[in-house]
């Protein structure tokens, strides 16, 4: 059956429960790699910047490959695209317990889960984006928060399971624990809203196909009955408006912004657990810190949710995200003073509340952005920007890990990273508010909140604000009317 709209519950707290078991799955797993990263080191004999290629090449291949999980959901079904994730994650984990080398690590662990991770994720929660709209940051947040609760869970089991069985058992367990997403992907029921399922005369009344050929597309619908029947996506112009948003001034700061937040983000969960060895703390003490990370990082995911869907602060998405990412960084710039397990514990409660809620709200900043019929196809490439910065940043900081024998440098590029992130987004809105104080003044009334004028036989109106485009399109308008 065809929604007017998002039905907001119903089915869609299971896809809520679908996409949380995802999480728990993919970016939970992907975070306890870095727990086997001092047995790969010792096992293989390697430093610290080539073992930190396996962490970076998981991630990447994760976010590179999320717009071929976007186009298998939107094309083919959301279901298969998962269940296919879920099958070759799990071969890529099983594949790497017999590894005997760093390059076998880096194709089976790296690539095959990666792409594996990357069919599941975005598509899972893209699904959420479109059973949701007036609760969409709390079903996120609960959604989102699986990547906590995993983390929590897992990561003292992982490290219990690396003693008990070694790292080849313990990957082997993990790859069986991974095909739990073939059952996610079954609980991804479609489904059709009004929006998504236009046909081709329907469009027509939208902006989605150029003014000059909308005739042209008219008469063919006329004339053609099988063109009647072709849903949006089948045409040529559609397919492509799929990825108009990609032009879109406030999409590409945010994707800019991204870059930085990735690369600033990735290299402290695969070094938070070394570096703890390395000032003193024991085995155990390091993993129950990313566990504290992991717990509160859930606190983050549901609280930032339900917080943000207030009416006082629905508004305020956007600030509310940037301020999470901002204050990820200042606890990055402080984490090399922190040389003890009683200081590190607050670092991990502080790192991991605001990784929990500017992750809840990237999905919902993005949506606010493109609108939920892209959310799909716009989360695929937010994801995809990732892939980047998730490939160079852990060899980076490696690297400098190497070189100055200390992990000061790295921390810091990291957090410095993040703020940069969060400072370009706040300076890209002011910048737009600014704009919209002086753009009325153009108009030659600053007052003027809708212009209706005529042409013919036909009445225009353009609500709402009006870009340097509009208005000289308005002038040109005007002045050629009362010319006749």
């Amino acid at each position: 059956a065809r929604h007017a709209g998002p039905p907001d519950g119903g089915w869609g707290w299971m896809i809520v429960a679908g996409c949380f078991l995802v999480t728990i799955c993919t970016r939970a797993v992907t975070r306890c790699i870095s727990i086997f990263f001092v047995e790969f080191q010792a096992y293989f004999g390697q430093d610290y910047a080539r073992t930190a290629w396996i962490h970076s090449i998981v991630d990447c291949a994760t976010m590179l490959c999320a717009p071929l999980g976007s186009l298998i959901s939107n094309h083919v079904s959301c279901q298969v695209g998962i269940m296919l994730g879920g099958l070759l994650a799990s071969t890529g984990l099983i594949l790497s317990s017999f590894a005997t080398s760093l390059e076998h690590l880096y194709l089976s662990l790296g690539v095959l889960t990666g792409l594996g991770f990357a069919l599941c994720y975005s598509p899972a929660i893209a699904m959420v984006g479109k059973y949701f709209n007036k609760r969409k940051a709390l079903a996120y947040g609960i959604a989102m928060s699986g990547s906590g609760i995993g983390t929590f869970i897992l990561a003292p089991v992982v490290q219990l399971l690396i003693e008990q069985f070694s790292w080849r058992g313990a990957l082997l367990i993990l790859g069986g624990f991974v095909l739990n997403l073939c059952v996610c992907g079954a609980l991804m029921r479609p489904i059709s809203l009004k929006e998504d399922c236009k046909t081709a005369p329907e469009l027509l009344e939208q902006n989605y196909v150029p003014e000059t050929e909308k005739q042209d597309l008219k008469q063919m619908s006329i004339s053609s009955p099988l063109i009647k029947l072709w849903p949006h996506e089948c045409l040529c112009y559609c397919s492509w408006k799929e990825y108009d948003f990609l032009l879109m001034p406030g999409f590409m700061v945010l994707s800019v912004s991204i870059l930085f937040m990735a690369y600033g983000c990735s290299p402290l969960f695969v070094y938070l657990v070394p570096y703890a060895l390395s000032v003193g703390v024991s085995h155990h003490q390091a993993a129950f810190l990313m566990s504290i990370l992991g717990v509160i990082d859930i606190i983050g995911n549901i609280t930032f949710g339900w917080l943000t869907d207030r009416r006082c602060l629905k508004k305020h998405r956007y600030f509310c995200y940037l301020f999470a990412v901002g204050m990820d960084g200042l606890s990055c710039l402080f984490l090399p003073v922190l040389q003890s397990f009683p200081l590190l514990v607050p670092f991990s409660f502080t790192f991991g509340y605001f990784d929990g809620a500017y992750v809840t709200l990237i999905p919902v900043v993005t949506a606010d952005a493109v609108g939920t019929p892209l959310l799909s196809s716009a989360l695929g490439v937010v994801y995809f920007l990732h892939a980047i910065p998730y490939l160079v940043s852990p060899p980076v900081a490696g690297w400098l890990v190497d070189t100055t024998g200390s992990y000061t440098a790295s921390f810091l590029l990291c957090g410095f990273s993040m703020i940069f992130s969060s400072a370009l987004l706040c300076f890209a809105r002011l910048a737009k508010k600014i704009k919209r104080t002086h753009l009325p003044s153009l108009t030659g009334n600053t007052a003027l909140k809708q212009h209706i004028w005529t042409n013919g036989a036909i009445a225009y109106s353009v609500t709402a604000e009006l870009d340097q485009r509009d208005v000289e399109f308005l002038a040109v308008d005007t002045n050629r009317f009362s010319n006749r």
